[in-house]
């Protein structure tokens, strides 16, 4: 089978979706805003300069259009067996207006929770998206709800899913310590910020404990975070660390007791999984798409977003109570395994894609 995705080169969930379907024989194109390279893979770039790429704003981005003919050549060039946009208001365009089939759109997040909401003009891009559209794969119930807003096609959960040969409790970490930490993009919407000073109050509160925070990531708020904390007088306790490969954020989270991730809005939350699957519990906020990834209560502690008493207290529970942390990362472990193993993902992505292809022929 030949496949052509519609994806960003760049992104660690195009990565594992041409990996493994590499695995499997297929052929496999990308056509990508961005260059980049992924072994095996052939890779037409648009050459989209990256300032303009990582705008967050869609009319930034009317540019894109004129690199439409272009695509459609290269999607008549390779003739792929299914057309897969990933992304379903910038690439999923690209894919509606080549006017080609089997067409599948997967959502991945602000591309159907933001791009609508932007204006009516995105509103109805998204809707004659989804019309062009054979089939659409959303990675959470919660967006597939969301995505009914515009179209009344089924849309088939395809979540995400965690290699568990990387993410893996080695039951190594010490004990002697406490350390946090979160692997979030440096940006507002993870709300990193309340984090920073839910930890200030507990530092505070539990001056004999020894408690570090470590920050995984790159963004637009290092700075602003990075003198917050030199304001509260935290530089020893929490540590940003850049960013990490794939398989360095497993061995990251072996040396975590606890991950925090207060987010104000997710999509999915795939790093709560990648967590829990090395043994850990998770304190997340109140929000629908970590009502998917965790078990409340079980797996993980929820706080209210934007709520530095509330995340604290969570926080606190799991740090004073080395049992229920222990307990809690068990639990957590089995459930990101049992129903979240890439493996068994891709397996049943690859059978709709085997169904599709058939339905086309």
């Amino acid at each position: 089978m030949k496949i052509c995705y519609l994806a960003d080169i760049k992104s660690q969930h195009t990565e594992k979706w041409c990996k493994y379907f590499l695995g499997k024989g297929y052929e496999i194109h990308v056509i990508s805003l961005r260059s980049g390279e992924i072994e095996g893979v052939t890779v037409h770039s648009l050459d989209i300069d990256n300032s303009v790429s990582q705008k967050e704003n869609s009319s930034d981005k009317i540019g894109y259009l004129k690199k439409i003919i272009k695509i459609r050549k290269l999607v008549k060039q390779i003739n792929p067996d299914i057309l897969h946009a990933h992304y379903a208001s910038s690439y999923g365009l690209f894919g509606a207006l080549c006017n080609y089939h089997p067409y599948v759109i997967s959502l991945w997040g602000s591309d159907v929770l933001l791009f609508p909401k932007e204006g009516l003009i995105q509103k109805s891009i998204l809707k004659y998206n989804f019309k062009k559209a054979d089939e659409i794969f959303s990675t959470s119930e919660y967006m597939a709800r969301e995505a009914k807003k515009y179209t009344n096609k089924n849309i088939y959960i395809t979540p995400f899913g965690i290699d568990i040969n990387i993410f893996n409790d080695k039951e190594e970490r010490s004990n002697d310590e406490v350390n946090i930490g979160i692997v979030k993009s440096l940006e507002k919407v993870y709300g990193i910020d309340y984090l920073i000073n839910s930890f200030n109050v507990i530092v505070n509160k539990y001056p004999e404990k020894k408690i570090n925070l470590y920050i995984i990531g790159k963004g637009t708020q290092e700075k602003i975070l990075k003198d917050l904390v030199i304001k509260l007088g935290l530089e020893k306790k929490i540590k940003f660390l850049g960013t990490m490969p794939l398989e360095k954020i497993g061995e990251f989270y072996n040396k975590m007791h606890i991950a925090a991730v207060p987010s104000l809005s997710e999509s999915f939350g795939v790093t709560v999984l990648e967590a829990q699957a090395c043994g850990i519990p998770v304190v997340v906020s109140d929000i629908e798409a970590f009502e998917e990834t965790t078990i409340i209560g079980q797996t993980s502690l929820m706080c209210k977003k934007k709520d530095v008493n509330s995340l604290v207290e969570c926080l606190e529970k799991l740090i004073i109570n080395e049992d229920l942390r222990i307990e809690m990362g068990r639990k957590g472990k089995k459930f990101a395994r049992e129903n979240f193993e890439s493996n068994t993902i891709f397996n049943d992505i690859n059978k709709l894609y085997e169904k599709i292809n058939s339905k086309n022929k």
